[in-house]
This record gives C-alpha cells, structure tokens and sequence, in this order.
C-alpha cells in the first residue's frame, strides 16, 4: 500500500485522525472484529470536510461509533459489501456528492470523458442510479441489516419524480431500492440519532418520527390511513410523523402526477412551499396501494453544531491507498466552507432544497482555527483556493424578524426583490476575510465559490475588498441571461443588476491597482422559457460587451428542481402559466450554438437560425454576429463533418497504406455504407438472383 505524507508525525498528530477502514486488512490493524455503520459510496474516499462521506463518517465516529468506508465498490456482486462481515446497525448507501446519472451523462445525454470524484478522473467506477445499485447489494450480502439511504441522488428523489434520461416520470427512491429511510437533506443530526436509537434497541419504524426523512408506509399501514382520511373525521387521523404541526398533507398520487401535468406541476408547488423547516407539514403520496411519507426537513444547525463538524479531525487528504490524484481533491483541498445554504431559491438549482434556505455559520474561531490547520500543513503553498460556500457572501445573513420566518412560505428572499426583513450586512464577510488572509502561513486567499451580485452591491465596501485582496485575475459570476421572461423563471435579478455591478467591480479593480481583472459570466442554454429569439438576444449582449464565453451551461432537468418540472410539464408549477420549452436535440444545439456565435465550427448552425428567426440583420456588417461569408474555419469544420457523417476516407496501398477505410480502427470489421439498412439487404437478395450474379 502506498504511504501517504500524512504520515508526517507533527501534523496527524496535532491536526488528524486515522482514516476509516476501507478494507477488512485495515479493520483487523485496527484491532476491530466488527463495524457498527458501513457507509457506502460512489466517490473515492477522500477525508475532507468538503464531502459527505467524511462528514458524516467523523460525526458517528465522534459519537462512538466504528465506521467502515466501502469505496466505490465492485457493484457486479455483493462479495465487496461482505468483507466488513455483517454491520452491527446499519448500510448508510450514498451515490456520491453528485446524482450519478448527472455525473456520467451530459445534458445532451453523452457520456461524460471524466468523473471528478474518481482517481484519476476515470469512468465507470459507480453504476448508473447507484443507490439503486448499491441498497441491493446491501439486502443481499447481510439480509435483515437496516439500508438508510442518503446524498444529493436519494434526497431529490424522495418523492414521485421526473427522469430527464429515461424521459419518465419514477415513482420515490424508497420503493425501488427498498431502502427503509431515505434521509434527505444535509444528515449528520440524523445519521447519527438513527446510530443511537438503534443502539439502543429501537426497530427501524420507530425511527419514523425523525426530521428529515422520508419512508414508505406497508400495505396495511397505508391502507389504515386512508380510511381515516376517508372518514373526514379529523381527530381521528393519527399523522404518521410526530413533528408535523398539523395532519399531513397528501399531494398527488404517483399514479396522478405520472398521467396528468397538471397534477405533476401541483405537486411540485406542494413540496416547494413545505420546505421551510419551522412550518412545512409532513406530506404523504400514494403509489399505488402504498404511501410514501416526508417528514419535515431538519431544523437549521447552530453556529455550535456546525464548528463541532467542522472542527472534527479530517486528514483532508484521500485515503491513502489510490495512487493517483482525484481532480475533485486538487480542487477543493485548500478550501475552507464557511456556510451552509442558500435563500436565492433559483428554480435550476438544487442547493436550497438540499442544504435549506436558512443560513447556517461557522464561527470565526472555527474558521480561523481550520485557516491554521492548512497553513500548518507540509504541503500547503501558500494560497487558500476559496473561502465560502453555496454562495461565498451570504455568510450571516438572516431573517432580521424571527417570527416571521416562522412563518415564511417565500422561495426566495430576493426575488423579485430583496426582502426588507432579510439582514444584509457584509462586514461580518469583510471581518472574516481579513482574518483568514492575515494568518500566518497564508499568502492569498481567493473566493471562488460565486458571490450573489445583487446583495453585493449593497455594500461597495466588499466589493472593494474582493477586488483588491480576494480574486485571482478572473471572478465568476452567474448572471444566467438577459431575456427578463427567462430570468423571472429562474428567480435571478435583471441584467442590468450585472452591469450595475460590473462597473462597480472594474471600478474597484482599478483603485485597487488591478485594472486587467475580469469577470467570467456563465449563461446558461435551453432553459424553460428560453426560445432562439432570446438566445438571440444574449448573443448580441455578449458580443456588444465583448464577452466569449469558453465553456456553456446547458441546463440539465434535475430532480426534484422548479425548472424541471417546467421543462417536463410546460408550465410554471406556481400560476400554472404554459412556459416555451426547447425539446429538440436540434434546438438545444442551436441555442448553445448561439452563445458561442464566434466559434467558426458554429457559423453555420447560427447563421441558419438567424435566417429562420428573420435575423438576416446580424449576417455581415459591423453590428452583425457572423460574417457574411462563412471564414475557411468554417469551411473545413463543415466538411470535418460531412467527412465524421457521410463519408469514408479510403487508404492508399500506393503508399504503403493498408487497404481499407482510414476511419475504421484496426481489428474491427465495418458493415459498409448505413449498415443495416433494410434496402441494403433486400437490394443484396435481388442482385444474388441476377444472371451472372457471383
């Protein structure tokens, strides 16, 4: 096995904690004869706090509790998930810090060359829907052992659910994969309270008054609480959670929301307006003859509960046995998280309903003392990757009205505008800042986890601070688009809020004596409401303002999120309203195409749709987005594909070629021309009976 640099002894010993176990020759070196909890995951295992895994593995550790990590596992038998032997309470299964179909397709479902969370950035490491995957290995290798389900995948499909890859609408997670809970949300109070109620001797359904996870109700059970909602006698429903503050609400059926959009779209504006922990009811959906039961989200941490997981004794390195670097790793690992969540509540975006819409803080102390561990490491260069969170300058912003958070049923606390009761200070941002940059050891600290503009030009202060001490050449920012339909949609401010701040930041850059810095914007293609004409639009605004974007976010319909259900129903689940959606594989390439207008390979496909759109205003000319005609790049682009499409380069034996076409990899047989095309064969049978037909 490899021997890891964590191996120094002045650091493990004041800073870490040995690694999990991830193999039965590390549980016997550690004098263990049995684990309490083997987590399971699709990510390489990698002790930092920036992962759930580690997380969550330190919070049952700290509570007393021997943990087991079974690390991407061989999924094609259940031999891996034996080695451990049978775990005293519970398989904790997680596909990862990504939904795994998210992490292996693209938006235009193509595999995907890497995968962060893996050495070496390899593929193929996690199956596809590996919860799925994962919780029947469980079932099989130690029948009877308690599966609680967990992670971004089974937290965004608790619950009926549309599947962009297989174009469907799924019933909840729990029914598949025959986990007994799925606890959604951040889980570190839970995984642990199910550690210890198990431990004590309670079943797995008398853990179903917890927060923050949902289950699936037998036969009989739901049978039973649908007679007593058929009886409409209200004192006599027992609601199945403890902490809901009234009786469950019951939203569309599977069966319902599986045939009707209307229904699907209702339901999403159901579950969305019970995510707020202080006063969202538990909500109960049929599937069939069975109910599946959500009980309300976890209670935000406090500032102590959030130092005590922070402060636990991370490695912050992998496990020592992968011999390559893991890209997810190379990026995060001098990075510090300040907070948790997000009250932005943009409808793409799964943040919120993951990690909530109430911030959640760390306290200086503990960061401070987080900015020293790094700084005292050997391998430290000197600079903090990112000091932040969901969104870096959202730290210690709250409701300023208590009570009425309480009772709050807002998505977002700014949008359409900025709340009056939302605190928006940044002195505590610009505070903490300094005290991490002024540490010693640390020679510059960046913020590059995205700031939210329209808060942070409330306070010219921070934005001074940021562009003078905090950014690297280069700030991302996430203005979305330009069309203010598209923007309503996704709950993001008006395009003029980034050219307010825009000018705010190349103004503080140049006091700051960095005139060169920039701002990387990232606009995102093919969201609900977004058609060619507003795509058009935002071409123009990026060539007026001389941004070329090198990457494009193509949206991606992800479970569970407000946008999806737009894209899947057509409408805005809220006022029921019919949004424009762009289907087509055709019209998602044309929209990306558009945004990167000054590709040559794109010239074609944007010239086309301008001629379709009656844009023949932006071909040629000064003002125009493409030339009149098309530069040699385009030409020889084209004909590249023409070439991939249609036709087969032939070699030259003449030149010591062999024979055959060039495009065919050697070894392997070609069908000819469009292989099986059904004229081809009939057109073979004929000419066999011709005369003289060999």
């Amino acid at each position: 096995m490899k021997t890891s640099k964590i191996s120094l002894p002045l650091w493990t010993e004041r800073y870490a904690a040995p690694f999990a176990p991830m193999s039965a020759a590390e549980l016997h070196a550690r004098g263990w004869d049995s684990v309490d909890v083997v987590f399971v995951t699709g990510d390489a295992y990698i002790d930092h706090p920036s992962f759930a895994m580690a997380i969550l593995h330190r919070a049952l550790e700290h509570a007393g509790f021997r943990v087991a990590i079974l690390s991407q596992p061989d999924w094609k038998t259940a031999d891996p998930w034996r080695q451990f032997g049978r775990p005293r309470l519970f398989f904790a299964v997680s596909a990862g810090n990504m939904d795994s179909l998210i992490n292996h397709y693209t938006a235009n479902k193509k595999v995907r060359n890497d995968d962060a969370y893996s050495p070496g950035g390899r593929i193929g490491l996690r199956p596809d829907r590996a919860t799925l995957v994962y919780s029947q290995r469980c079932r099989e290798a130690f029948p009877g052992v308690p599966v609680i389900a967990g992670g971004v995948e089974a937290s965004l499909r608790r619950l009926a659910h549309y599947d962009y890859w297989s174009d469907t609408v799924k019933r909840s997670i729990l029914l598949d994969s025959k986990a007994d809970l799925v606890a959604y949300g951040m889980g570190e109070v839970t995984i642990v309270e199910i550690a210890k109620r198990l431990q004590a001797g309670q079943t797995v359904k008398e853990l179903r008054d917890l927060r923050g996870v949902a289950y699936a109700l037998g036969a009989k059970e739901s049978e039973q609480f649908l007679a007593s909602r058929e009886r409409e006698r209200p004192e006599a429903i027992k609601p199945p959670v403890a902490h809901a503050p009234g009786s469950p609400v019951v939203i569309p059926s599977f069966e319902d929301v599986k045939a009707d959009k209307l229904a699907f779209a209702e339901a999403t504006r159901v579950i969305h307006l019970n995510t707020n922990p202080f006063n969202a009811a538990a909500l109960v959906q049929f599937h069939d003859r069975q109910a599946v039961v959500q009980n309300p989200p976890n209670l935000p941490l406090s500032q102590e509960e959030m130092d005590r997981y922070y402060d636990l004794p991370y490695t912050r390195r992998p496990h020592p046995s992968y011999a390559e670097p893991i890209p997810a790793h190379e990026m995060i690992k001098d990075s510090i998280t300040i907070m948790r969540g997000c009250f932005g509540g943009c409808t793409f975006c799964s943040i919120t309903a993951h990690q909530g819409r109430i911030i959640q803080n760390r306290s200086p102390e503990s960061i401070q003392k987080e900015a020293e561990k790094i700084a005292a490491d050997p391998e430290f260069k000197g600079v903090v990757s990112d000091v932040g969170g969901a969104t870096a300058n959202m730290y210690r912003m709250r409701c300023t009205r208590p009570e009425v958070e309480a009772k709050c049923k807002r998505l977002s606390c700014i949008h359409p505008t900025i709340c009056k009761l939302l605190g928006t200070d940044h002195r505590p941002t610009i505070d903490l800042m300094k005290r991490v940059r002024q540490t010693p050891g640390i020679r510059k600290v960046f913020v590059a986890s995205g700031i939210r503009m329209d808060l942070a030009q409330l306070s010219p202060e921070y934005v001074e601070e940021l562009a003078a001490h905090h950014v690297g050449g280069r700030l991302k920012v996430a203005p979305e688009h330009t069309s203010p339909q598209v923007l309503d949609l996704m709950k993001k401010p008006s395009i003029d809020n980034f050219g307010v701040f825009a000018d705010q930041f190349h103004a503080a850059s140049a006091a700051a004596g960095k005139p060169k810095q920039q701002l990387v914007p990232y606009f995102i293609a093919s969201h609900p409401g977004s058609t060619v004409a507003e795509m058009i639009d935002l071409a123009l605004y990026l060539k007026r303002n001389g941004y070329r974007p090198d990457q494009v976010q193509d949206f991606i319909p992800a479970p569970f999120d407000i946008a999806t259900c737009m894209w899947y129903t057509g409408l805005d689940p809220f006022t029921k309203k019919p949004v424009t959606i762009a289907r087509g594989l055709s019209d998602r390439k044309t929209q990306r195409a558009l945004m990167q207008f000054f590709k040559p390979e794109n010239y074609f496909a944007v010239r086309q749709a301008l001629i379709e759109s009656g844009r023949t205003d932006l071909i040629g000319g000064c003002d125009g987005l493409i030339p009149a005609n098309p530069p040699k790049e385009a030409l020889d682009a084209r004909r590249k594909q023409a070439n991939a499409d249609h036709y087969h380069t032939v070699a030259n034996p003449a030149k010591g070629e062999q024979p055959g076409e060039r495009s065919v990899p050697p070894g392997v047989k070609h069908a000819g021309y469009r292989p099986k095309r059904s004229t081809q064969k009939r057109r073979q049978g004929k000419r066999k009976g011709k005369p003289g037909a060999a």
